[in-house]
């Protein structure tokens, strides 16, 4: 599986989610979209990324206007047509992926498919056969079918002979509680199962986008009937204040940029200060990242209910050890290994930080899952430093270290926060090039609606990419929804400007 799926399954396994559409005349080249909103429940949850003379205003075609549902205050989707005539069909729009796919009026043996619309080519007098069976894989199962080609219809938009999978098998039991009926992914062909050509490039091949740039801009008012908006081939300037500030992509597939240090009400929190990656990721939710900068976030902002036993018994265990092993002055790259907790390949040990692998002949000898105390001490290890260069005393590093062990993630729960202390809650900063990005407490949690009640969870989450894809970031609509995003597919660039 390719980092593409592994970063996909996890977070679709976190957020399962859906949205329905209005449409309304395009034209000059663009096309907007705007996103209504539902409100979040647990089990809702549960089923479950310019300057003013370069594109295009929307401000002279304001009837240029899409209608989706923000579902679940997570993901957002809508509707498209598929054939001639166009057979209604939602879709999530996502920037983390590159395919299109729909359920298949062939699909009768996953009960997912029934619970959602399906295309049926029979009806459709513009339907090429093309029959290549394809697989796409996630972590909580698969979704396989086979490939077909039709005309698409986005807004006012017709894409003619697009590749897209039927799905005939839906194995994710996660699709059961989605509202929307597939996805329509925006990113790069390079990551695109089969290389099938995205349905983006052919809006741009086929002359439809004046300018090759899309935006999202979103709004978690909830109090607003409008989620959000995407443009395709242009901006809406009411959206956003001030001017965007543009990154370059540093590689394609994703629409990934380079981030610098992470910051917790000013603070460092150090394993990204040289540089880490980051995509932008309309089909989630969360901002997933390193699990040892997550710990601290969560551990700043009050998180709770997430304890792990095996994380404080190796601070037990194993904490004064490193501790003399640090202020001794040896490299804290081998303390796991001289403990016996990490493998050594004999010859040559390589850890750049607490998410490189052991490289041995060229491939990897061991795994998070496969050496979870190895990780367990890495982090601690690293945690140590941290608090070494703030010249902390021995003490208060340890309870620092089982304060963190106590708010690491699990992958099976999310960590609750007291909705009554949002507001006395630190920002959290992202560094991309030379600017800081922040959010405050309500941007980044998430209000979870149980009947009369509401939660607030903590919308950061763990995943840890080994390298050379990683130390990773995925910014979801959280992010998004602080910062209007450009994806300026013409320049390889991502631009943001603070939303409004």
């Amino acid at each position: 599986m390719t980092v593409t799926m592994r970063i996909k399954s996890f977070l679709l396994a976190l957020s399962m989610l859906s949205s329905s559409l209005v449409f309304a005349d395009s034209d000059n080249g663009f096309l907007r979209i705007s996103l209504k909103k539902w409100p979040l429940s647990l089990k809702r949850l549960k089923a479950a990324r310019i300057s003013h003379n370069q594109y295009p205003s929307t401000e002279n075609n304001i009837q240029a206007v899409i209608y989706l549902k923000n579902y679940l205050d997570i993901q957002y989707y809508a509707e498209i047509g598929i054939g001639s005539p166009p057979q209604p069909l939602t879709v999530v729009f996502d920037t983390g992926s590159s395919n299109l796919w729909v359920p298949s009026s062939r699909c009768i043996f996953s009960i997912a498919c029934y619970l959602h619309s399906k295309f049926k080519a029979r009806l459709s007098s513009t339907y090429t056969k093309i029959g290549i069976p394809c697989k796409i894989p996630y972590g909580s199962g698969s979704i396989s079918g086979f490939f077909s080609q039709d005309n698409v219809k986005v807004g006012d938009v017709v894409v003619k002979d697009q590749e897209f999978v039927e799905i005939t098998k839906e194995g994710l039991l996660a699709l059961l509680g989605a509202k929307y009926d597939g996805v329509l992914g925006l990113g790069f062909q390079n990551i695109a199962v089969d290389q099938a050509t995205p349905v983006w490039y052919n809006m741009v091949i086929q002359g439809h986008m004046v300018q090759k740039v899309f935006s999202f801009w979103i709004n978690r008012d909830p109090m607003s009937k409008v989620g959000g908006e995407i443009v395709f081939g242009g901006i809406d300037w009411r959206r956003f204040t001030g001017e965007h500030t543009y990154f370059p992509i540093t590689r394609k597939g994703y629409w990934q940029i380079e981030v610098g240090d992470v910051l917790v009400a000013g603070q460092s929190t150090g394993q990204c200060a040289a540089g880490c990656g980051a995509i932008l990721d309309s089909g989630t939710a969360f901002l997933a990242g390193p699990t040892a900068i997550v710990a601290q976030i969560n551990l700043a902002i009050g998180a709770e209910g997430i304890v792990s036993l095996e994380c404080k018994n190796v601070v037990s265990n194993y904490g004064n050890f490193v501790w003399e092993y640090l202020v001794s002055g040896l490299r804290p790259e081998l303390a796991c290994v001289d403990i016996g907790l990490c493998p050594y390949n004999g010859s040559k040990y390589v850890r750049k930080n607490i998410e490189t692998v052991l490289v041995h002949n060229g491939t990897r000898s061991g795994s998070v899952n496969e050496t979870p105390l190895c990780t367990f001490c890495e982090m601690i290890v690293f945690w140590f430093q941290v608090q070494l260069k703030q010249q902390k005393a021995k003490d208060k590093v340890f309870k620092f270290a089982n304060e963190l062990c106590e708010r690491l993630p699990n992958p099976l729960g999310k960590p609750f926060i007291d909705c009554d202390k949002i507001g006395v809650l630190p920002d959290v900063t992202f560094t991309i090039g030379n600017k800081t990005f922040s959010l405050s407490s309500e941007q980044y949690i998430l209000r979870v609606e149980e009947g009369c009640s509401t939660f607030c969870i903590s919308g950061f989450v763990s995943l840890d990419i080994p390298p050379p894809q990683g130390p990773l970031w995925v910014l979801g609509n959280l992010f998004l929804g602080a910062y209007h995003t450009v994806f300026d597919f013409g320049n390889s660039q991502i631009g943001f400007a603070k939303a409004v």
